[in-house]
């Protein structure tokens, strides 16, 4: 099963702790499954999100970074598709 929620995140980022907290209630809630990466472990990913981070993407596109909305992430999985 493919996630539909990622959450790019790094160790030791207070942010990412909040934004897995959120995630994780919402995940929990819908029934919808979840994954983490840690940008520290690819290059491409340092690159492209370090100064971002936390990064939350919804089927594979970027949906929040910085803070996690759980209004705005309730809303992006429950939409019909192609909204």
């Amino acid at each position: 099963m493919t996630a539909r929620i990622t959450l790019f995140s790094r160790p030791g980022c207070h942010l990412c702790d909040d934004a897995r907290e959120v995630i994780r209630r919402v995940a929990e809630d819908l029934g919808v499954s979840w994954e983490e990466r840690d940008i520290t472990l690819s290059a491409a990913d340092m690159r492209e999100y370090w100064d971002k981070i936390p990064v939350t993407l919804v089927d594979g596109v970027q949906h929040d970074f910085w803070r996690v909305s759980e209004a705005r992430l309730r809303s992006a999985l429950t939409a019909p598709a192609g909204r």
